[in-house]
């Protein structure tokens, strides 16, 4: 009996037990979920607009850029421009002394004024036609003297005579014909202009010639401004070294990567926000001027290039300065949209979680479309508008399911 006895008294001892834990265990789950709920930060799912973007970062560069090193060497004799000089195209920047240059250097100056005496001597052919008309006039009088000489003696000695006397006025008569064939021929060359031909063997020894002299100068390649100097006029200097760098600052661009995934969201022409870490406060507008055709595989990754154009540079915005691209790529006007920073992924879906009327937390899978900075486009899954959208979900919530104050789905 007394056994019986004691194991009741157990049964009700362990029974009061799991009575206690349960209680604590539902006290545990509600403190939980109350300190839970009580940190929520949440805002209703809403209908508004969207400007999707697409950021990157990339490096601002001249329009056109050149680095020009001395062909010859020799000892600088001119340096005639400074940093920051604007200059036009071909415009000399520096020359070397003649007297310090080689031979052929030397030479090519001779050569230089011979080729050009040569080519105008083709060019002006006024003198060389009225020439040639005078030794066509003289080839027929002579002709005709011949004819009249070799009729008179045929008519005499008769045409079959083997006279001496009119077998060389029979050659006087052919070397005539001759003559005046060979002047006729040069007279209707001449009276057309120079031969092209000529013309263009005379330039080509000319070009030739002030290109070998032109060895010793530094042109400027394009019209632009000169962002290095390194010459001074004394310094010797030797072939390969650098002289000049010119910039075309007039059109500033800045190259950026791009992910295949945004890369056919692009255009050229789509507005462009810059803003740059060395220039506070300030934004400048640009547009996309070309999109790359071919992407480029770097560690797996496939990005295209993209070039922008800024329309609003100023002297602050150097060549060289990193720049931040934010390119607006659509326009969304009324769309549900959710907050990006409520976002999160779960098995593999996207999701958001919604505070119930009764307070419970439910997990709601979204399909998102377009995004910004800010917001994302809903295009699918089960968020409504008007739901209330938990702001700041904590970690917990990854493990939360089942039964209130928190639902999984």
């Amino acid at each position: 009996m007394n056994d019986k006895k004691s194991k009741k008294i157990r049964n009700w001892i362990i029974l009061a037990v799991v009575v206690v834990i349960v209680i604590l265990a539902v006290l545990f789950v509600r403190g939980r979920s109350a300190a839970l709920q009580s940190s929520f930060e949440t805002a209703p799912a809403e209908r508004g607009t969207l400007t999707a973007i697409i950021g990157a970062t990339g490096t601002v560069r001249a329009n056109q850029s050149a680095i020009l090193v001395w062909q010859a060497g020799g000892s600088v004799a001119t340096v005639n421009v400074e940093p920051g000089e604007r200059v036009a195209a071909d415009e000399l920047l520096a020359s070397l002394d003649p007297a310090s240059l080689s031979q052929n250097l030397i030479l090519a100056r001779a050569d230089v004024v011979s080729a050009r005496r040569a080519l105008d001597s083709v060019l002006d052919s006024a003198a060389a036609t009225a020439q040639a008309e005078l030794a066509l006039y003289q080839a027929q009088d002579a002709l005709e003297a011949a004819q009249t000489r070799y009729d008179i003696l045929a008519s005499t000695y008769g045409e079959d005579s083997t006279s001496r006397r009119l077998l060389q006025a029979r050659a006087n008569l052919d070397l005539a014909q001759a003559t005046l064939a060979r002047a006729q021929g040069e007279y209707d060359r001449l009276a057309d202009g120079p031969d092209p031909d000529d013309v263009a063997a005379a330039q080509a020894r000319l070009d030739a010639a002030e290109a070998t002299l032109r060895l010793a100068e530094i042109h400027a390649p394009f019209a632009g401004t000169v962002t290095v100097v390194q010459p001074i006029p004394g310094d010797l200097v030797s072939p390969g070294a650098t002289a000049f760098r010119v910039d075309d600052l007039s059109r500033l661009l800045i190259d950026v990567q791009v992910s295949e995934v945004d890369i056919n969201n692009l255009a050229v022409g789509q507005a462009v926000a810059i803003t740059f870490d060395a220039i506070s406060d300030q934004e400048y507008q640009g547009e996309v001027a070309a999109v790359a055709l071919v992407g480029t595989v770097v560690q797996n990754v496939v990005n295209f290039n993209v070039t922008v154009v800024l329309r609003d540079a100023d002297e602050q915005v150097k060549p060289g300065m990193t720049a931040a691209v934010t390119i607006v790529v659509q326009q969304l006007e009324d769309v549900l949209l959710v907050p990006n920073r409520a976002v999160r992924i779960f098995d593999g879906e996207r999701i958001v979680y919604v505070q119930r009327d009764s307070g419970l937390i439910e997990r709601v899978v979204i399909i998102l479309g377009a995004s910004s900075d800010l917001v994302s486009e809903v295009i699918g899954g089960d968020l409504r508008e008007g739901d209330r959208i938990v702001l700041n979900p904590s970690a917990d919530f990854m493990t939360m399911d089942g039964p209130p104050p928190f639902v999984g789905r």
